[in-house]
């Protein structure tokens, strides 16, 4: 493998991240190896269900496409069809690859087609998984071709031992997500909310979760100015937010979050209760660019087994009521919120760029050649 590496990287979608958040790291990860001076080709299904459903947000889906198209002038984004045209596609697309990338969103019948080219054309393949369905649905992850991968790029311990130990893959690093800082940074905002929510509700896995740690604490108190972004509310769900005062604002596209953050004292990372349990210690991507905003960042349980972050990022409370005490004293103490939002991210700075990222993926490329 030269010292230029040819990257071409299959992911669900790279236009869209309506309910894809995997795609804010994606395209810090591909425009940081781009700037190493990789060449990388980005893939994506024409027609994908996250492009399709971005379209139906009307103006804001031209505003988020424009804004990708803006920030990433780096990435070049190819279309391909899920049917018989495919193998052609894939014969002209591969045919110069170093490393083929495929993200678990990815089609198992498309990771299959891609797997056929390994033999004729030599190019090392791995499979990249920031999902939890290795743990809740192992089934969905055993239809690809798990054995036909040179190794798995997984973004928690959890995730990475359930590969080694049940799956039999023999090669498999912690890759977790990270922030891209060139993006996700600090901006001077007037203040026009107190709390802040971004998030999505859907598939029922942490409705009670965000009942007991956004819309309980918020509906108990006077005068907190409470803000929700997010795709997927149930009926249910947006009634739940109105009765608490909370205003749903709906789909915010993630360039534009940096400006949500930076308007808000405080922010909220409410996880998904299977990173509150057994796959516990892997942060949403929305952690990592909370924390590299200089967002004062209140977190309902979870356990940084990983020690990916220091005690003194952000604060972790372990009931509603706690939630509700951290927001009263918080709001009464910017000195203590400036103190939070510096703290997470110089451990942003130091630790979790998506240019960390890039290095740790082009050491793993290389060790793969040796």
């Amino acid at each position: 493998m030269s010292s230029k590496i040819q990257f071409r990287i299959f992911a669900h979608s790279w236009l869209s991240d309506w309910n894809h958040g995997n795609a804010h790291f994606l395209r810090g990860l591909a425009r940081e190896l781009v700037h190493m001076g990789h060449e990388v080709r980005c893939y994506e299904e024409q027609r994908c269900w996250s492009m399709t459903n971005l379209m139906q947000e009307g103006e804001m889906a031209q505003l988020a496409i424009a804004e990708f198209r803006r920030a990433f002038p780096q990435l070049e984004v190819r279309f391909y069809q899920r049917d018989a045209t495919i193998g052609e596609t894939l014969a002209q697309e591969l045919r110069d690859a170093d490393i083929v990338l495929l993200h678990e969103w990815t089609d198992p019948a498309v990771a299959d087609a891609v797997a056929s080219f390994k033999p004729r054309y030599g190019f090392r393949l791995l499979f990249h998984d920031t999902h939890h369905r290795a743990y809740t649905n192992a089934g969905e992850i055993l239809r690809f071709p798990l054995r036909q991968f040179d190794g798995v790029l997984a973004f928690g311990e959890p995730i990475r031992r359930i590969y080694r130990d049940c799956f039999g893959v023999p090669q498999v690093w912690n890759f977790h997500e990270a922030a891209d800082i060139r993006h996700f940074r600090p901006l001077e905002e007037c203040k026009e909310s107190d709390v802040l929510w971004i998030g999505n509700w859907g598939d029922e896995e942490r409705t009670r979760e965000l009942l007991q740690y956004l819309v309980d604490p918020v509906a108990g108190l006077h005068n907190c100015k409470t803000v929700a972004y997010g795709v997927r509310y149930s009926k249910e769900g947006k009634r739940s937010l109105w009765e608490a005062g909370i205003e749903y604002r709906g789909y915010l596209p993630s360039l534009m979050a940096p400006r949500a953050y930076a308007r808000s004292a405080l922010s909220l990372h409410i996880p998904r209760r299977q990173y509150g349990n057994g796959l516990s210690g892997i942060p949403t991507i929305r952690v990592f660019e909370a924390l590299a905003c200089g967002a004062t960042l209140l977190c309902a349980p979870w356990n940084d087994v990983e020690q990916l972050f220091r005690r003194e990022d952000y604060i972790v409370v372990n009931t509603g009521a706690e939630m509700k005490s951290a927001i009263q004293h918080l709001l009464h103490d910017e000195s203590a919120r400036r103190q939070l939002g510096a703290n997470g991210r110089a451990t942003i700075l130091q630790r979790h760029t998506c240019a960390h990222r890039a290095q740790q993926l082009v050491d793993i490329c290389e060790g793969l050649n040796r």
